[in-house]
């Protein structure tokens, strides 16, 4: 019994940087030091992403202000065309990583949060969500534009790094008019 806990022990400090960096992202540890996330890490985030902007939005193009609806036809049609992209770039084998299929429970929670807005509500919650959701995205896209581990992915990334600076530009004079 004695010699399984130092190999135990073992097999988890060896395994303990796989856990790490999955949770590193997941916690914003990774953005916070500017390290790029496994490819693992940045395909499920881009895609929860790309998940999550297109459900809001499609929520703003039928409770949003003229204003809203028109950002929001742009990123549904936008995350769509990523999506898809990067759902190519899996299926070729290209890039090899699981790609999710449904928001996961914090994605959920923030959609959850803005179909219960209030109508008086609705745009500020949306256009402070797409703030916070581009911040995250092009800091993501770009920290694997610089360091990831798939020169495909990576080239990628780097290519839809401008139009996701847009975006958050465009949010920003959208908050700052709602």
């Amino acid at each position: 019994m004695k010699a399984i806990a130092p190999l135990t022990a073992i097999a988890l400090l060896i395994a303990s940087p796989v856990f790490a960096q999955s949770t590193a992202e997941k916690t914003g540890v990774n953005s916070a030091l500017g390290i790029s996330p496994t490819t693992a890490d940045f395909v499920k985030e881009a895609a929860m992403s790309d998940m999550l902007e297109i459900e809001s939005s499609k929520l703003a193009e039928q409770h949003g202000p003229a204003d809203i609806k028109k950002f929001a036809d742009q990123m549904v049609a936008d995350h769509t065309k990523t999506s898809t992209e990067l759902k190519g770039l899996i299926t070729s084998g290209t890039v090899k990583a699981p790609l999710p299929t449904a928001l996961d429970s914090k994605a959920q929670d923030k959609l959850d949060d803005l179909k219960r807005a209030k109508a008086d509500d609705f745009a500020d919650d949306y256009t402070d969500m797409q703030v916070n959701a581009h911040k995250d995205a092009v800091s993501l896209f770009e920290r694997y534009a610089k360091g990831g581990d798939n020169a495909k992915l990576k080239a990628w990334a780097g290519k839809t790094l401008p139009t996701l600076k847009h975006h958050l530009e465009m949010a920003h004079a959208l908050d700052k008019k709602h």
